[in-house]
């Protein structure tokens, strides 16, 4: 059967797909050699193994980030089988825009005011219990990372719930979930034997995203600990920023561990699946009855903490005074808004701004004429470390004599953003009706005239969607910043991070508020375009 005239690009096309997507992650490649090859030496891997705390800070982050990630999956695989299909599922997905909008390290800053020893979880609790001071909590001295693994885990879910409500999205799996329901099997049967088996290869790499992911955060650990020693991450982050050549190229071998935990993390997970589909006992007919639904409301206690942690940020922004053990404060006052410093608001605006738009076509054109075999080398940076492709774009632009500028910060916020956009954006092509292009083309329509008035304006909706999601990363993005602007620019995000440290609570309120604020308005500003634009077309709506 001959392909659709829109599918089959021509040179030129491929080329034109082709070149923005190797103007960012072509420099990358040389700096990757620059950063990682001082780790080739002996004698440092020497002197990282007589370093006396790296092994405890490997020991935080395993536990930290193998717990955050088991415990992230497992509660999207418990609701998903839980509530899909079912109008709690539909209303689990509507919330879920509004919590993926807030950045890691916004989150980890309110729920630092939730769980710290004076936070609100614990003036609760000494409402009803008489405590007159703070208690000793493990958020005090947390060696094992265990609040850090509580905060990745929660906010984890919600992306693997994105993950998961997409995947369901298909017609085949909601096709076999019927059938499945029809034929006598409750809804647990149903899932063992039929969804997850064919949803778990396709996780893979979602999960290890996530795992990737909390191997290498660093914004999060700061906030939430474990203090000293730091996790790995933190601990390379301080090694590659140090000035001695000695300590930036310990940096460099902590970081090639990094990668080497994810390799072993992600064979053992497939040699895993491999075993699991190998002894998979075929489904024998018995029907049993549906399960208790008594864990009905597992998913309440998981939205009300991304609520509670949006309250009490704004709680503590218009705090006077807030004393333990009192619940609220008491007095309210404007005065931390007027004194914030909005120069870190308006890089942030700036920066995310260009970073999402200089994306935008290029996700565009490689979805529509670019090779389709080598998508998955574009999600790379969602499923590797992050401090290795930061250090080898700060080697790319130390050589290029660029760090510090405008550009290179910009450049170094495409390399996250690109592939966010490419996965959101990826569904809703495939599922676009070629019979569209082909008759625009038939029309007399060139590739171009095609994807520009017919195609992408029906696509208007998700397009306007990508964008947002875009801009979100680029806000949330923490250390390329720092290490792409050398220090001169300051962001929300960065600026969050830093007052993390200090004891001012109402300030850090303030920019995590910011840093909070600015991905909602993206996607709220998206959904009043999309509506706007496609009023009078019902199709467009």
């Amino acid at each position: 059967m001959p392909l659709p005239l829109s599918s089959r690009p021509g040179l030129p096309w491929q080329w034109m797909a082709a070149l923005p997507v190797l103007l960012i992650f072509g420099p990358l490649l040389p700096g990757l050699y620059w950063a990682l090859s001082p780790a080739l030496d002996a004698t440092v891997w020497q002197a990282l193994w007589l370093d006396a705390q790296w092994p405890q800070a490997l020991r935080s982050t395993l536990i930290s980030s193998v717990l955050g990630t088991l415990l992230a999956f497992g509660m999207a695989a418990l609701l998903a089988t839980l509530h899909y299909p079912g109008r709690l599922w539909m209303s689990l997905q509507r919330r879920l825009s509004l919590l993926l909008s807030v950045p890691h390290a916004a989150f980890a800053v309110g729920l630092f005011f939730l769980i710290a020893p004076s936070g609100w979880l614990a003036r609760a609790i000494a409402h009803f219990s008489q405590w007159s001071s703070p208690p000793e909590w493990v958020t005090v001295q947390d060696p094992y990372g265990l609040s850090l693994a509580l905060a990745l885990a929660i906010k984890e879910c919600w992306f693997l719930l994105w993950v998961l409500a997409a995947v369901l999205g298909e017609q085949a799996v909601s096709r076999q979930m019927v059938m499945a329901r029809s034929l006598g099997y409750s809804r647990t049967q149903s899932w063992r034997l039929i969804l997850w088996p064919q949803l778990l290869p396709r996780l893979m790499w979602p999960v290890m995203a996530v795992f990737a992911y909390g191997l290498s955060v660093v914004d999060m650990a700061i906030i939430l600990g474990p203090g000293t020693p730091p996790t790995l991450a933190v601990l390379i982050w301080r090694w590659l920023t140090d000035p001695d050549p000695a300590l930036q190229a310990r940096g460099s071998a902590a970081s090639m561990i990094l990668l080497i935990v994810l390799l072993t993390c992600v064979l053992a997970v497939r040699g895993l699946l491999w075993l699991m589909k190998r002894h998979q006992p075929y489904p024998a007919g018995q029907r049993k009855p549906t399960a208790s639904r008594r864990w009905l409301k597992l998913h309440t206690p998981l939205f009300l903490v991304g609520y509670a942690v949006v309250a009490v940020l704004l709680l503590w922004s218009v705090a006077q005074e807030w004393f333990f053990p009192a619940l609220l404060p008491d007095a309210l006052s404007l005065e931390s808004w007027h004194q914030a410093d909005w120069a870190p608001f308006w890089t942030t605006l700036w920066l995310a701004i260009a970073a999402s738009l200089l994306c935008l076509p290029a996700v565009l054109v490689w979805l529509e004429w670019g090779p389709k075999r080598l998508n998955a080398l574009l999600y790379l940076p969602l499923i590797v470390p992050a401090l290795p492709l930061v250090a080898g774009q700060y080697a790319t632009l130390l050589h290029l004599h660029l760090d510090g500028t405008a550009v290179a910060l910009v450049w170094s916020h495409l390399l996250w953003v690109l592939p966010y956009m490419v996965l959101t954006l990826i569904g809703p092509y495939r599922a676009f009706d070629l019979r569209l292009m082909t008759s625009a083309r038939a029309l007399g329509y060139s590739p171009w005239r095609a994807c520009l008035h017919v195609k992408w304006p029906i696509l208007l909706r998700p397009i306007l969607a990508t964008l947002a999601v875009g801009f979100a990363v680029s806000v949330a993005q923490y250390l390329p910043t720092l290490f792409a602007g050398g220090g001169r620019f300051v962001t929300v995000t960065t600026d969050a991070v830093a007052l993390s440290a200090g004891g001012n609570r109402r300030v850090l309120a303030v920019q995590a508020l910011l840093q909070i604020a600015l991905p909602m308005a993206a996607f709220g500003l998206a959904a009043l375009a999309a509506y706007w634009l496609g009023r009078h077309r019902k199709g467009l709506r």
